[in-house]
């Protein structure tokens, strides 16, 4: 008799686990798996490994027994739910960078609505669901930002597994997926995790352009460019280079990666990437302001870290391009922006593009200038070849 409860009980959950599987893809959810909320012991180990060798962002959560452990978070957490929703690899007739009007560039990531949002309102919807079917269950929902390895829980719960280049790759949707999870107090089954089939393939690392992904599966986040395009103050000179054109975010690891190869979801159509914020004009950022930054950008994940590293990385993109009609406006900047790190990051993209106006500029600033950082940069800007065409 005993057995027998047990079992009609597994059955029910069975039942209500692919009850909520087929509403969560009726919402466009695009894939969905369960994990147990056991703590990540491995995850774990590494993250402490992860942080001796100073390798974090600083973005992440700073209690890694959090991180590592769902009950620090829910006491009563049985299970996690994890979700993925697909996003696009390709843009659609985009416009062209062009001598004089050069273009940046926005990680996948940023383009279209902000997917934490999206992802939060189809969390939303998936929690009231359950509450509706368990009355007093208890749910936390996070995306991103939350204490969880989005990764470490979509890799348990079967979504796909984390590839050489730190991502998670799902056998349909590649790595162009942003992820997003549930902790439940329900006792769903687990699903069975998928084997990683990187293989001996080493692309991504070898296509990373400072190295940053130091071994398969670990990444230095103080060399990765998509790291390094977000934060506020100088990027340090020996990767400004490596930037390129990149305003926020970096693709290379994931454009590069075979599993990715020919794969473009487009069905989610708030990620549907409005060409001028995704790859926008690059001189027209070194002016812009609040109002309109908030106006342009504001819907995009990019923007979280408001306007100054972009505008900064635009710096760096013109410089990236030897852009001779930017050399007016980056000495402006140079010589008016409050901000010293604009200055700095002026001087020597004005030292890269050279010329005789941009030498002459440097020499007035040298004297003007009070700010030692930013004399710091003029003074390598000014041992720069001077590039006279």
């Amino acid at each position: 008799m005993e057995k027998q409860q047990h079992d009609d009980r597994q059955h029910d959950w069975d039942r209500l686990k692919q009850e909520v599987t087929q509403y969560a893809l009726s919402i466009g959810i695009d894939k969905i798996g369960f994990a147990s909320a056991d703590p990540f012991l491995t995850l774990k180990e590494r993250l402490y490994r992860h942080r001796e060798k100073e390798y974090e962002s600083g973005f992440e959560e700073k209690d890694i027994e959090k991180r590592a452990d769902p009950a620090l978070t829910m006491p009563e957490a049985k299970s996690i739910i994890a979700i993925a929703i697909a996003y696009p690899s390709r843009m659609k007739s985009p416009p062209k960078s062009e001598k004089g009007n050069y273009r940046g560039i926005m990680a996948r990531a940023a383009w279209g609505e902000d997917y934490h949002t999206v992802l939060r309102a189809r969390l939303d919807k998936l929690e009231r669901f359950l509450h509706e079917k368990l009355p007093g269950i208890h749910t936390e929902s996070m995306v991103d930002t939350g204490v969880l390895s989005d990764r470490a829980v979509a890799e348990r719960a079967g979504l796909g597994w984390v590839g050489k280049n730190t991502s998670l790759i799902t056998p349909e949707f590649g790595s162009w997926v942003y992820l997003g999870e549930m902790l439940t107090s329900a006792p769903f089954p687990p699903d069975t995790p998928v084997e990683d089939e990187c293989g001996d393939c080493t692309l991504c690392m070898d296509s990373c352009p400072t190295g940053a992904i130091v071994q398969g599966g670990q990444l230095d986040s103080n060399r990765c460019v998509a790291f390094l395009t977000q934060v506020k103050d100088y990027i340090p000179e020996e990767y400004r280079e490596a930037v390129g054109n990149r305003l926020y975010g970096c693709d290379t690891c994931q454009q590069v990666c075979p599993k990715n190869r020919k794969i473009n979801f487009t069905h989610q159509e708030e990620f549907t990437p409005d060409h001028e914020v995704a790859k926008p004009l690059l001189k027209p950022l070194l002016t812009i302001g609040k109002k309109e930054f908030a106006a342009v950008f504001g819907r995009s994940s990019g923007a979280w870290r408001g306007k100054k590293p972009i505008q900064r990385n635009a710096i760096l993109a013109l410089a990236h391009f030897k852009d001779q009609t930017a050399v007016e406006p980056l000495i402006d900047v140079l010589q008016r922006d409050v901000r010293p790190s604009m200055r700095g990051t002026a001087a020597w993209a004005l030292g890269k593009i050279g010329g005789e106006e941009a030498q002459q500029a440097l020499e007035r600033a040298k004297t003007n200038e009070k700010e030692k950082t930013v004399l710091n940069e003029i003074e390598k800007a000014l041992s720069f070849p001077l590039n006279v065409e």
